[in-house]
């Protein structure tokens, strides 16, 4: 089964640190953590879009259902706390036990 067959919604405190040039994307690279940002966010609308109409669940970690996709463009890219960036192809919904979603651009899927 792909997609996401039920109800859920946006965890709005989740999107500005995946948006380009936020306060809180700077905190994440002032902490010395690298930064996964979208292109814009219209492409976060679309990733999420398409994640729901035909992502693969993925696994339960940390506490959230993963669902998932590659994308053939980017659709964002990895800032490091020393500037360089790579672009990046694989979309993720991290769902909690709530039905809160926040999707995120990833290098690969994610690990325990």
């Amino acid at each position: 089964m792909s997609g996401i067959n039920r109800q859920i919604t946006l965890d709005s405190r989740h999107i500005a640190k995946h948006l380009p040039d936020t306060p809180q994307m700077r905190r994440l690279l002032n902490k010395g953590r690298a930064a996964h940002i979208f292109n814009n966010e219209a492409t976060m609308n679309q990733v999420a879009q398409a994640i729901m109409e035909e992502g693969e669940f993925t696994d339960t970690i940390r506490a959230y259902e993963r669902y998932s996709m590659f994308f053939l463009e980017s659709i964002g890219y990895r800032v490091d706390p020393d500037g360089s960036c790579l672009l990046l192809y694989y979309g993720e919904i991290k769902v909690d036990a709530e039905n809160r979603y926040h999707v995120t651009p990833r290098t690969r899927p994610s690990e325990e």
